[in-house]
């Protein structure tokens, strides 16, 4: 069976993303060596173990990698330090040192808290992403970006640790819920608009077959979206310049993931509220015309309603002057420019953030 691979090369570990339909029960042959005479434990949550669990564990026991499943809570809410403390607890009971490996066996949130985790027990072991959401697929598990959040803002505690592989089984997506499935595209889509134009126009032709999970069209929008960020992160690994147009929507996203205390909005819920404010910001900046800026905000909210959310202009521009992204004071928003290109701007008025608010606020009515 075809198999892309697609390498991760920072200098602090080089890597390969593998992506192929049926890869999750193949994952021991791929893992035999990495995991050579290494104890495995694969941190999951309850919806994913119980339709995944067993396929990994069965492919990993057949390789000969001793394995031990550990779960922690489901949902954005349990991204704590009190749950790394618990699984960090776990671990030690079950008396795994400091040459074991974790396998993050989930979402996002499974890969952030299992990559810091990863990062910090025993000051550090190896961690493997096997992402089962359109989101990890996409973003979150490549990249070595981990964290939890603090009820004053989202990531704000967090590390980078590369992991020694990562596994993407396109294949796992047919079960995720409708809702879930649209609020990874936006991640993906959002990679076409910051940075390659052709993926964008995939997103704009082919609109209902990415609805219809249609196999072909799904694995080259996640291969697409992979390549675009291994790049990125190949040139950029900590963030230091190019790295942070990964941010593309982040900005607000996260204020308003923070201000609904993250039970109004699914992550990439947030972040497509966030591009469309980012285009509108550009748009009133001057920086991006009306054509584009309409093709960007329909393309967005044409992969079906996105939430309605409760929240109060002044309280997301206090949250976004204590965002990570904030230098002295200022707040860093990435703006489109064209399909393919953006940019990092920090002087933006407030009145026009407030602008954008204003116009997410009037489309979430709609």
């Amino acid at each position: 069976m075809l198999m892309i691979s697609i390498p991760v090369t920072t200098a602090s570990r080089s890597y390969e993303v593998l992506i192929g339909s049926g890869l999750l029960e193949r994952a021991g042959e791929h893992l035999g060596k990495l995991l050579e005479n290494r104890r495995a434990f694969v941190v999951t949550v309850a919806p994913v173990r119980r339709r995944w669990a067993k396929v990994l564990l069965r492919s990993l026991s057949t390789a000969g990698i001793a394995t031990d499943l550990l779960e922690m809570p489901n949902g954005e809410r349990a991204k704590r330090l009190s749950t790394l403390e618990k699984l960090a607890d776990k671990l030690v009971k079950q008396g795994a040192d400091r040459g074991i490996t974790l396998i993050a066996l989930g979402g996002g949130v499974v890969g952030d808290v299992t990559g810091f985790l990863a990062s910090i027990y025993m000051r550090g072991v190896d961690v493997i992403q096997i992402p089962t959401t359109v989101l990890a697929q996409v973003d979150a598990a490549i990249g070595g970006k981990t964290g939890v959040n603090l009820v004053s803002g989202k990531n704000l505690l967090g590390t980078f640790h590369q992991p020694r592989a990562v596994l993407i089984d396109p294949a796992v997506l047919d079960t995720l819920p409708s809702r879930e499935y649209r609020a990874g595209l936006y991640e993906s889509l959002k990679c076409g608009i910051l940075g390659d134009a052709g993926l964008f126009r995939l997103f704009e032709d082919r609109h209902r077959e990415i609805l219809d999970r249609d196999p072909v069209v799904i694995e080259k929008v996640i291969a697409d979206s992979v390549r675009l960020k291994a790049s990125i992160v190949s040139s950029d690994e900590r963030e230091g310049g190019l790295r942070q147009v990964l941010n593309f929507g982040h900005t607000i996203g996260h204020a308003l993931e923070a201000e609904t205390k993250y039970t109004q909005l699914l992550h990439g819920e947030a972040v497509a509220w966030g591009m469309i404010a980012a285009t509108h910001i550009a748009l009133s900046l001057g920086k991006l015309d009306s054509v584009t800026a309409g093709r960007i905000t329909n393309s967005v909210i044409g992969f079906g309603k996105l939430p309605r959310m409760k929240f109060q202009t002044a309280s997301i521009v206090k949250r976004l002057r204590s965002d990570k992204k904030t230098r002295q004071g200022k707040v860093h928003f990435i703006i489109p420019r064209e399909i393919g290109k953006v940019e990092i701007t920090s002087d933006v008025p407030e009145a026009i953030i407030s602008a954008a608010m204003d116009e997410i606020r009037q489309l979430a009515r709609n």
